[in-house]
């Protein structure tokens, strides 16, 4: 007998096992998949998206605000500093400006004290201001002898000049009256009067007996006086007299 239209059914049938992918549009349309099923990447009302990229917590939010902030401090204390050594500046400079434009003059008379013009106290005078245009280069040097009722002397030179360092200058020109008898020791600053600037005073210990020295300098003028029988309450302010008649601006 002829096999010839008869089929035996495989074991398997394709259209029963095989998936229909026409039925399926989430198969078939990778589009239609992407449609119906979108994929979320922002952040939810919530923020606590796994895959959140538009969201931050409040700790990462804050962080970058700190170096920030640390620039801000920095940069604020820089321009404090700018502006305190800027101050400072104008103030040195106020102060050279309106001290420099110094005079120095010896009066014939000064409170209770009157000008020496005898041949030795001229020569004095003449003697003491060499000596600190030597150790200062000074535009105008003068000196004098004072003499008081009461037969105390006193010695006074000075010059005027710009000082950068006025100090300075000063406490270098109290070596002028140490020799080898003695030096100035126990210097102290006192109060310098209407003029500003500084003012000390100490003590020239030597075998001949102590004697106060005083002085002062300011951006424009130098001076020094020599007290003898004087201590330093009664030499300092007589050292401020002297000053105010004998100083002018």
């Amino acid at each position: 007998m002829s096999d010839r239209g008869q089929h035996t059914p495989s074991s398997t049938t394709p259209a029963e096992d095989a998936p229909d992918r026409t039925e399926d549009p989430a198969l078939t349309s990778p589009s239609a998949a992407t449609d119906e099923v979108p994929l979320e990447l922002s952040a939810t009302d919530d923020g606590d998206a796994a895959f959140s990229l538009t969201g931050q917590d409040e700790d990462e939010a804050d962080t970058p605000a700190k170096p920030h902030t640390a620039r801000t401090v920095v940069l604020a204390s820089l321009l404090l500093v700018s502006l305190a050594g800027a101050s400072a500046l104008a103030w040195f400079g106020w102060q050279v400006n309106t001290q420099r434009q110094t005079t120095l003059s010896t009066p014939s008379k000064i409170g209770a004290l009157t000008l020496d013009d005898s041949e030795q106290a001229t020569s004095t005078a003449d003697y003491l201001q060499s000596a600190l245009s030597a150790e200062i280069a000074l535009d105008k040097a003068v000196g004098a002898v004072y003499n008081s009722t009461d037969e105390r002397s006193v010695l006074f030179f000075g010059g005027t000049t710009l000082l950068w360092s006025p100090e300075r200058d000063l406490d270098s020109s109290f070596d002028l009256v140490s020799d080898d008898k003695g030096t100035v020791s126990d210097l102290k600053e006192v109060d310098a009067g209407d003029f500003g600037g500084v003012m000390k005073c100490g003590v020239s210990k030597s075998t001949d007996g102590d004697m106060t020295v005083c002085g002062w300098a300011d951006h424009g003028s130098i001076a020094l006086a020599l007290f003898p029988s004087r201590t330093e309450s009664e030499a300092a302010p007589l050292m401020r007299e002297l000053r105010s008649a004998i100083q002018t601006r």
